[in-house]
């Protein structure tokens, strides 16, 4: 049996964007929370700031234009998930504090301005495929990995609490299996600007898990601790025996 490599870079690349949707969508319950509170609370902005200009620059680099060949896949999944950014910051921007909002609002139209000037100035500018993947691949790399090490800040906490609240397994396995699948996609049809930040996703991805089991495992010693054989909580008042 011949091994084509186009189908099966293809259905890879179906794969990925079905986890990279899952991706997306992870924290759709935290702004269903925040929908009904009218409050953002203390949630950060940055790592769909981050997720949003990611997006947005891996769209471009998938217009024939740039991409020639093969980038229907990468303008689909990235398409769906600037959409879905768009309206996490939009829900962001109407309940969060006024100086927040005004932040996010000028960080967001920077993004938008930086990723039309590139489209701009590659396409009229440079007039050779290769030249154009080139240098949108390259700005792509970069924030590709800026959204990989956007979680660094979570592992920070879960290590200084020792508690694993602050860092959902779901969202810590899929964008493990996110990582490997475009990495693996990235192979079968050699493309260093989708393998070199997935390689690093998959590795920040693995640690984050190893993390994850860690920090559940030493709770969960903490909690047999306080709890004696047959499971009822002991009693630590110093009382004295009649």
């Amino acid at each position: 049996m011949v091994f084509d490599r186009d189908n099966a870079r293809f259905a890879v690349g179906v794969f990925g964007s079905i986890v990279a949707l899952v991706l997306f969508l992870s924290p759709l319950p935290t702004f269903i929370h925040t929908w009904k509170k009218k409050s953002m609370e203390k949630f950060s902005p940055f790592p769909y700031i981050a997720t949003f200009l990611n997006c947005g620059l891996w769209l471009l680099y998938g217009l024939p234009w740039i991409q020639p060949q093969g980038g229907i896949l990468i303008m689909t999944i990235n398409g769906i998930g600037l959409g879905i950014e768009i309206v996490y910051l939009t829900i962001f921007v109407l309940y969060s504090e006024r100086k927040q909002r005004i932040k996010v609002f000028f960080i967001v139209l920077s993004e938008i301005m930086f990723i039309g000037l590139i489209a701009i100035l590659v396409i009229t500018l440079v007039h050779s495929h290769k030249k154009r993947s080139t240098i949108v691949g390259n700005i792509c790399m970069v924030g590709n990995i800026l959204m990989y090490a956007s979680p660094l800040a979570v592992m920070k906490l879960v290590i200084k609490t020792k508690s694993v609240e602050y860092m959902p397994f779901f969202l810590s396995f899929f964008s493990f299996l996110c990582s490997v699948s475009w990495t693996t996609y990235a192979l079968i049809r050699l493309d260093v600007y989708i393998l070199t930040p997935n390689v690093i996703g998959t590795v920040l991805g693995l640690v984050q898990l190893l993390l994850y089991a860690t920090m559940r495992q030493i709770a969960e010693r903490k909690a047999q601790g306080k709890l004696d054989p047959i499971g009822v909580t002991k009693n630590t008042s110093n009382e004295t025996s009649v």
